[in-house]
This record gives C-alpha cells, structure tokens and sequence, in this order.
C-alpha cells in the first residue's frame, strides 16, 4: 500500500511542474523592458488594420515632465475638443478632478495583468503615469489625469492615443470585441 502512493506520487511531481513551468510561459516577464514597437500598432507594417485607431498626431509626440513650470490644467471646452483624437475614451470628473475614462473587458485576470503591464512599458517610457484597476476578474479600468496640476494635460491625451495603438488582440474579451 505504502508502495503505490509512493509511486503515484512520483508520477503526480512532474506534473505539476510541468503545469507550474507552463503558467509561468504565459506570465510576461517584468524584468526585461519591452520597447514599444513590440505593443503599437503600426499601420504601415501590418496588413489591414481595419480595426485599429489611426495613427493620431497626439500618438506621435512626448509627454512633457510632469514638474515644468509651464502646465497647467486644461479646461473642460479644450479637453471635449482633444476627445475626438482618442477614440474610445470619455471625460469624467471625480472629486472636481477632470479625467480621461475608459474600460476594457479582457479574456481573464492574467489577461488583465498583461494588459497593466503594457500600459506600464508606455508608461515608464513617457514619464506619465495612469491610475490602473483590474476590478472583478476580467474588467480593466484606466484614469488618466495629470496628479501635479490635479486635472488634464496634453500629457494625458498623449498617453491616451499611445494606449489606443496597443495592440491587444488576445488581450481583450471576443464578446467586447464583438460589440464594438
């Protein structure tokens, strides 16, 4: 009796590191920095892109640091005219902060923490930084919002439009996609 656990125990160990070692390949790795030509969409290297944004002026500029002197909060008229460039994205106002919106049903939980960490590498590229939430399992939430001038920048439609150009093809839900 001892004998057969012994045994079925040595056969259920390789299993379950090989259950371990392929959940792990599908987790991104956050020690390497992924450039950012890995993630955008770039029409002019990809077929058709029928479903894609199109490449904005706004995704093609910087995010200006967050410490000049020179920002200062928009206002609500000239943030509704930026609104039109980043497509999918909605003006919010939470404690008298204006905001930029918007939310993303993606497959799983993992495929929300891949989403983060896309968002992330743009992110840290430009210097400008989203408030994140992965609320439920599968709901991704994204505010974007200058915190030093408490309000919009050009800063934050620029992260918008760059976000837009992820690409997220297995990211995102197919019943979202189809409802688009």
């Amino acid at each position: 009796m001892i004998r057969a656990v012994t045994v079925q125990a040595r056969l259920l160990l390789p299993r379950s590191y090989a259950c371990q070692a392929q959940a792990a390949s599908r987790w991104p790795l956050v020690s390497r920095k992924p450039s950012l030509l890995d993630y955008l969409q770039l029409p002019e290297h990809h077929g058709d892109m029928s479903n894609a944004y199109p490449t904005s002026e706004l995704a093609k500029k910087s995010c200006v640091p967050c410490s000049s002197k020179d920002l200062h909060p928009m206002s609500e008229d000239s943030a509704k005219k930026l609104l039109d460039q980043v497509n999918g994205w909605e003006l919010t106002t939470e404690g008298g902060i204006l905001k930029l919106h918007r939310a993303w049903k993606v497959k799983n939980f993992v495929k929300g923490l891949e989403l983060f960490q896309l968002v992330a590498a743009i992110a840290e590229e430009e210097g400008h930084h989203p408030d994140l939430h992965l609320v439920g399992w599968n709901n991704v939430k994204i505010d974007v919002w200058t915190h030093s001038v408490r309000g919009l920048t050009d800063n934050d439609f620029i992260l918008a439009a760059k976000i837009n150009h992820l690409k997220l093809e297995g990211i995102l839900s197919k019943r979202a996609n189809a409802q688009k």
